[in-house]
């Protein structure tokens, strides 16, 4: 076994979302302190998915900061309710991964799910509070750093 196929079997496929970037599917060690670096501290799973169609919907964790919103983390995406209703706000970095309950550890996101969820949270969120609750507006970044609604 060579030293590239060695170190990419201790490596996950992962889609990973910051706060006011582009969601991207990539590939982070498959280690605590590599979690604990993409999400900037302690990390705590999240199942907030569920399918009747795809039951692997029920595996799929997102990895957050479980001091995300104590430490006054920037929202990055919110997480809807069937109805479409904000459910939840994720404060900071996180990543979501395959976490199947028989399996002792995280794994590779399955291709189809990585691009759905790549799509599903590609574009960064603003969170405004109004009379209604809260309100979620999906925007474009622009490389310079400056933001450009969508």
């Amino acid at each position: 076994m060579t030293q590239e196929e060695n170190e990419r079997q201790n490596m996950i496929r992962v889609v990973v979302c910051r706060p006011g970037e582009r969601a991207e599917v990539t590939e982070i060690e498959d280690n605590l302190r590599s979690m604990q670096t993409v999400v900037g501290g302690l990390i705590q799973e999240y199942f907030p998915f569920h399918s009747e169609d795809d039951p692997r919907y029920d595996d799929l964790a997102l990895i957050v900061n479980d001091e995300g919103k104590l430490m006054r983390l920037p929202p990055s995406r919110a997480i809807f309710d069937e109805d479409g209703r904000v459910q939840d706000a994720i404060a900071g970095p996180f990543f979501i991964c395959y976490a199947p309950v028989e399996s002792e550890t995280f794994l590779s996101l399955p291709d189809d799910l990585a691009e759905e969820m790549r799509r599903k949270f590609d574009k960064p969120e603003m969170f405004y509070r109004t009379d209604d609750g809260i309100q979620v507006v999906r925007y474009m970044p622009e490389k310079d750093g400056r933001e450009q609604e969508r």
